[in-house]
């Protein structure tokens, strides 16, 4: 299936603008279970992402962090689906330092083959997918194709 990236971008983007609106404010923390924080924000992102991705891929079920409670043995059989988290970076926000996204993400046979990383405080946008190449998309407008770099062996570079 061929996603437009474009309609995902703008949903994100209207997501990242949600969060914004309560940025600034004093906001309330609930705690979820596993007792990570809970604001009007991430409730809001994930709001406006359902609704954006419903009304344009509706055959596609959304798996997202602040939405409900999906069985696994009911999504077990999806061959694709959104994978969301609406604020990753809910302790940045509550702290107020911009170092949170939005993050949206379609899996295609247990595979990435599309996915949007917008950083709303900074207004960039990350996003690509498969046959298409990676992208950042400045706060200026201006578009630079992205790429991972090549593993070099002896650099002994590791991530930990």
């Amino acid at each position: 299936m061929q996603i437009d990236i474009n309609k995902v971008c703008s949903i994100a983007k209207e997501a990242g603008k949600a969060i914004l609106t309560v940025y600034d404010g004093d906001h309330a923390v609930e705690y979820k279970d596993d007792k990570s924080p809970l604001t009007a924000a991430d409730k809001a992102s994930h709001d406006v992402i359902v609704a954006g991705l419903q009304k344009h891929f509706p055959e596609i079920p959304i798996l997202s962090e602040e939405g409900a409670d999906i069985p696994y043995e009911e999504r077990k059989d999806w061959s694709r689906f959104w994978c969301v988290d609406p604020l990753d970076g809910t302790k940045e926000f509550i702290k107020r330092n911009g170092e949170f996204t939005v993050n949206i993400a379609f899996i295609e046979e247990g595979r990435p083959v599309a996915g949007v990383v917008y950083v709303p405080v900074q207004d960039k946008l990350f996003f690509g997918s498969s046959g298409a190449g990676c992208w950042r998309l400045g706060a200026g407008g201006e578009k630079e194709q992205i790429r991972v770099r090549q593993a070099n062996q002896e650099s002994g570079l590791t991530v930990v």
